[in-house]
């Protein structure tokens, strides 16, 4: 049963969107007998049950239909398929009916030469017979996603019976039954038409996307499962092609379905003409023109609001070679540094020597292990020079004692704004600020945890000098650099007292980021800021101001 059901939940919608439709009907049939076998032999004895009272009842629509089509000099092959088990048994789980309320458990098949004579064929069945409200459905103009294409019609055909009737070309019919292969054939010369690889066969090149982008099994299954479940909405480009959508899909979906570069260089989009916010969600027979510029980087935020396993995949999959490439300038950091105090030569040249000794692939990869902690720079010094002696000190340039009196002197980390997250990042709950004392933490698979000098929580750390990392503010070129300091202010409750403070600190260029009011009562209330400033210089010139004003009775840092 457990194999059953993962072939409902995934290969049955694989074989599907790949289009191999004998493939699909084989697999729903065998699950379905494995999962509900009581159902499908239920079903399974009413149609035999029909075919004794009825007789050929498929035949005799059948030579109608090609007597019609004969009468209108339209050659077309005419055939008749009874539905499978459990697409019966689904319509009647779907829209809630019995079997004797179903009118269509046969789909009659109308395959000729063009589509020209295709939209003729339509028009006699339905001058003919009776048209079946909403029953109708184009899909040679709009093609399922796996390349299907057909005309699908309801009608009160023959003997007053209700039937559905696809339409379509030859070449359509044998894509509709073998899908990719057929596809494969037409392309090879198997046919006059040329062959055309278009949108009918996108989602199949996004599989590819996804599969190459995806970090494991799971990460693919999860991705390529979300393409599979999705309802469409149709959208197009500024030149008129058309795109088809899973439902509830952003610009940034959009964006990554035209192509992977398209959508990493995404930085804004119009919707209909107009500027829209990435978040938009996309309807039926918008126009979307995606903005874009070189210098641009996939955001690890966009994935909150994307629906489309290509988009998601390769957000994450940016979002991981960014964090190599920060991992690997913090491991190139800490490996040149320990070069540079044994007095030895730090090059490329000399780090190849080390890559085959750690089993990594190139020197990034090994850069990125130092970076990320799983690698010891020390390491890698002895393994290209392996007599050379570790450096000794009684403490580290962070000024702070350690309880070992032999430790190796640690690499220097210069810490500017662009490494503040990923390979180097603040402790939670910390502010620090340059100019303030700092010292790392190398932690295995998270890189440097930075934090104060004098925070309580480095004391857990003091039986591990090997992980204590050196670190220096480098933020002189950063322009217009802003860090997040934490202040509480006691203030007298008085009316205008917050617009006071506020203006304050405008005046200073600070900026306020969040503020909150943890107590307060008829005197005094307890006033706790989130503000952006340039370093410690700067947030001491505020915290000084701000004690200067009179409804202000107290101004601490954290």
């Amino acid at each position: 049963r457990r194999i059953a059901r993962e072939t409902m939940e995934i290969y049955v919608p694989l074989t599907e969107r790949i289009g191999i439709r004998d493939w699909k009907d084989e697999l729903e049939d065998l699950a379905f007998a494995e999962l509900n076998p009581d159902a499908r032999s239920s079903i399974v004895n009413r149609l035999h049950y029909l075919h004794e009272e009825s007789g050929d009842t498929i035949g005799r629509v059948v030579e109608e239909l090609q007597a019609l089509l004969a009468e209108h000099e339209i050659d077309a092959e005419v055939n008749g398929r009874e539905k499978s088990p459990f697409s019966i048994w689904r319509k009647m789980q779907r829209q809630n009916i019995g079997f004797e309320q179903l009118s269509d458990i046969v789909a009659f098949r109308v395959i000729v030469d063009s589509v020209a004579d295709c939209y003729r064929a339509l028009g006699c069945i339905h001058g003919r017979y009776t048209v079946t409200p909403g029953r109708f459905k184009d899909y040679i103009s709009l093609p399922k996603p796996n390349g299907y294409q057909s005309l699908h019609t309801g009608v009160i055909g023959p003997e007053n019976t209700r039937i559905e009737v696809q339409i379509r070309t030859r070449e359509m019919h044998d894509v509709a039954e073998l899908g990719v292969a057929a596809h494969w054939r037409y392309k090879s010369g198997g046919s006059q038409e040329p062959a055309r690889e278009g949108r009918q066969y996108r989602w199949l090149r996004d599989m590819l996307d996804i599969l190459s982008n995806a970090s494991g099994p799971d990460d693919f299954l999860e991705n390529t499962k979300m393409e599979m479940f999705a309802d469409q909405v149709f959208v197009f480009t500024p030149k008129g092609d058309l795109h088809a959508m899973p439902r509830g899909s952003t610009p940034v979906d959009f964006a990554y379905a035209v192509h992977t570069d398209v959508g990493n260089r995404t930085v804004g989009a119009k919707i209909n003409g107009r500027i829209k916010p990435l978040r938009t969600e996309l309807r039926n027979g918008d126009q979307v023109e995606i903005i874009t510029s070189k210098a641009q980087t996939p955001s690890p935020a966009w994935e909150a609001f994307t629906v489309t396993g290509k988009a998601r995949s390769a957000i994450r999959r940016a979002a991981r070679q960014s964090q190599q490439h920060e991992l690997a300038r913090l491991g190139r950091l800490m490996v040149s540094s320990v070069f540079e105090l044994a007095g030895k030569e730090f090059s490329d040249a000399v780090l190849e020597r080390a890559v085959g000794r750690f089993d990594r692939k190139d020197i990034e990869e090994l850069l990125a292990d130092v970076g990320e902690g799983r690698i010891q720079a020390y390491d890698v010094l002895k393994a290209v020079y392996p007599r050379v002696r570790k450096p000794k000190v009684g403490e580290g340039a962070s000024g702070r004692a350690l309880p070992s009196g032999e430790r190796a002197v640690k690499p220097l980390v210069k810490l500017d704004k662009r490494m503040s997250h990923g390979a180097v990042h603040f402790a939670e709950g910390t502010y620090p600020l340059p100019g303030d004392r700092i010292v790392g933490i190398l932690t295995p698979g998270e890189g440097v945890t930075v934090y104060p000098i004098d925070s309580e929580a480095l004391a857990a750390f003091d039986s591990e000098p090997e992980r204590w990392i050196d670190v220096t503010w480098d933020v002189q070129n950063e322009e217009e650099a802003a860090f997040l300091a934490k202040i509480t202010l006691m203030v007298r409750n008085e009316v205008g007292a917050l617009g006071s403070i506020a203006t304050l600190i405008a005046d200073y260029d600070g900026n306020i980021d969040t503020l909150s009011t943890p107590q307060r009562d008829r005197d005094f209330y307890t006033l706790q800021i989130m503000l952006e400033v340039r370093d410690l210089k700067h947030l001491t010139s505020i915290m000084s101001a701000l004690r200067g004003l009179s409804v202000v009775n107290k101004v601490t840092r954290g």
